[in-house]
């Protein structure tokens, strides 16, 4: 006994099981790659205002929410000043872009927080980090990046520190203590104009020229490391508050690489655009089960040229059609049906006439809609394919109720 091998080694419920997990997995995979960047938490350890790592300065936005200031964390480059005119707060690492940083407008207020420290991350706890050294000079090149160029100096050792104000927004004789500091980190020479001195006049807070571009050299002035101390975050936020208005401030992390970025698959799954979206899933859907119903056995090719009556019939047929000579077997075609009605109907008779004679005289009993005499004028009458088909539909109906749909 001979096997077969034609059956398919999957049932159709295993195969649409397939079809469906695969459809559901590239359509997962698609939308978690359009929003990564939005789903990312920000625990890597690096000194932005996602990050509880030491260097983070995550807790310097909490603080900021539990005194009632208006805090947003940007991961849309904030490049433009808004109405509001919060206090925008750039926490840029070396590496930032200098034609991202270039791209801010410096005519509203503006805190770029320089880096301090190179870390690498904790294997223990995941968002954590262990210091290996100062950053040195290469923190200085944000600043490069924005023309405003300085030179920096860290302290040597942990000693205690006590900020003084030197300028505006601070008033006269104000002196912030901070405690000790881990190689305080200041910036001098260019354009910067010290706002908050060390002991040693050397600036932690300083603008640039008469713009509103200021910078805080030491960030350990705000980030988690620098805030568990009383002192450090009573000096933090006495800075920002100085700094900020009525609408708060707006950390940027988008120069951390946080950007919410813009591409045509993420306008797909947004309005206005996602009901579009939407329909032309559900069409490719209906598509999909449309084909998966609408098609049988796969047909076999026929005959290039075929054989027998069929063939000879449809080959007449084609040749009366491509000489646009149907109208001339208009009047043999109502002769065949009236003849094989005739039949249907016990008249035997030859005689053409007789036979129409008759067939007229039991059409009063029918009461058909068109008399078989007209339809012979008709037929004679037709000169293309148009009155061809009329005369030939109104015959068909003729015929329908002479024999009452006998076949």
């Amino acid at each position: 006994m001979s096997e077969r091998h034609d059956a398919s080694p999957f049932s159709p419920k295993t195969t649409l099981a397939l079809v469906l997990v695969g459809i559901f997995a590239f359509s997962g995979f698609t939308v978690l790659s359009v929003y990564a960047p939005d789903l990312r938490s920000g625990k890597d350890g690096g000194a932005h205002a996602l990050s509880t790592s030491a260097v983070g300065f995550a807790g310097a936005v909490i603080l900021l929410k539990a005194q009632g200031v208006p805090v947003v964390v940007s991961r849309s480059p904030l490049t433009k000043v808004s109405a509001g005119r919060p206090l925008r707060v750039l926490t840029p690492p070396p590496e930032a872009s200098e034609q991202a940083l270039k791209a801010y407008d410096r005519s509203g207020p503006l805190l770029v927080v320089l880096p301090k420290w190179a870390v690498s991350p904790n294997l223990t706890h995941t968002g954590w980090v262990r210091k290996i050294n100062l950053i040195g000079v290469g923190a200085l090149m944000p600043l490069k990046a924005l023309g405003a160029p300085g030179v920096m100096y860290n302290r040597t050792d942990s000693s205690s520190v006590v900020l003084h104000s030197v300028a505006a927004p601070f008033g006269d004789g104000t002196y912030l203590p901070v405690g000790k500091v881990d190689r305080l980190q200041t910036i001098m020479g260019g354009d910067w104009r010290p706002i908050l001195v060390d002991q040693e006049g050397r600036s932690v807070l300083a603008r640039w020229g008469d713009t509103p571009l200021v910078v805080l050299a030491d960030p350990d002035l705000l980030n988690t490391q620098g805030i568990k101390s009383l002192d450090k975050a009573r000096a933090g936020l006495a800075i920002l508050e100085a700094l900020h208005g009525d609408d708060g401030v707006a950390f940027d992390v988008s120069l951390n690489g946080f950007t919410r970025s813009r591409s045509v698959l993420r306008l797909m799954f947004e309005p206005p655009l996602v009901g579009a979206t939407l329909c032309l899933l559900a069409m490719a859907l209906l598509m999909g089960l449309h084909a998966a119903t609408r098609f049988g056995p796969t047909l076999k090719p026929g005959r290039a040229f075929a054989l027998g009556k069929r063939a000879l019939i449809d080959n007449s047929a084609d040749l009366i059609r491509a000489a646009h000579k149907e109208h001339e077997l208009t009047l043999a075609y109502v002769t065949l049906t009236q003849t094989r009605v005739a039949k249907m109907v016990g008249d035997r008779e030859a005689d053409a006439d007789q036979r129409v004679t008759r067939l007229s005289r039991l059409e009063q009993g029918r009461q058909t809609s068109d008399k078989l005499s007209d339809l012979i004028v008709a037929a004679g009458k037709a000169t293309d394919r148009g009155e061809s088909l009329s005369v030939a539909a109104k015959l068909f109906q003729w015929k329908s109720e002479m024999t009452r749909d006998r076949r």
